[in-house]
């Protein structure tokens, strides 16, 4: 066995069946909430500004467009499908709640992203065994740092198994960066204001993640092969 890595965005959505499983609209929407949230010409702070001004329609509409996203961002840091449900329910809460403190000189998909993202983290240091128990093909070997485009699928459910019992040894600060930067594709300069640290510490946090796991990864597989 290798040392792995979580398979990129665009791999993990095509063994899924179809980007809609990551992103787009769930349905049985209401016909108002649709039109807003399907508008591209509506931004997310406009609807987080019709939200303020009592439509609750924008609100549903920042549900819809978000909901699935949120779902797997957690579901990729706590790995089980119940505890990232609740997180994905939990973090709308929260959203809805602290609205009126939004910043609208900044990104609200980032803002939204730390509220879950800070949750997952939280689950995760307090369920240290966390494991993901279901949706397993979402699950992907990590290979190692010569290319971020060099990922290869985890063919066996043995392997899949040994990726997240690994995972479950890194401290959460470490596994919600490779989370971030290894599937979900997001960049260290993304990631830094995510978390609330410097781009520096977000690329030391990656490095040493990813040594981490590579150790983890060497020692547990070794183990396994006895």
């Amino acid at each position: 066995m290798h040392p792995t890595r979580i398979l990129s965005p665009r791999t993990a959505r095509d063994r899924a069946g179809s980007a809609e499983a990551w992103t787009g609209l769930p349905g049985g929407l209401p016909q108002p909430v649709y039109e807003l949230a399907s508008d591209g010409a509506i931004a997310d702070a406009e609807l987080v500004r019709l939200t303020l001004s009592g439509k609750d329609d924008a609100f549903a509409a920042l549900v819809a467009r978000y909901q699935k996203r949120a779902f797997w961002i957690a579901f990729h840091v706590v790995g089980r499908v119940e505890d990232a449900r609740d997180i994905s329910q939990d973090a709308f809460v929260r959203l809805y709640r602290s609205l009126a403190r939004y910043d609208f000189a900044r990104s609200f998909y980032t803002w939204f992203y730390r509220i879950v993202m800070n949750l997952a983290i939280d689950l995760v240091r307090k369920q240290k065994t966390a494991r993901a128990r279901s949706l397993e093909d979402h699950v992907t070997t990590l290979a190692d740092e010569r290319a971020d485009e060099a990922f290869r699928p985890v063919e066996r459910k043995e392997e899949r198994d040994l990726v997240w019992a690994v995972l479950d040894k890194l401290d959460a600060k470490f596994r919600a960066v490779l989370v971030m930067r290894d599937i979900h594709g997001l960049t260290c300069r993304e990631i830094a204001p995510i978390l609330k640290v410097t781009h520096a510490t977000a690329r030391w946090r990656l490095h040493r993640g990813r040594q981490i796991f590579r150790a983890h990864w060497v020692k547990q597989a070794e183990g396994a092969g006895e």
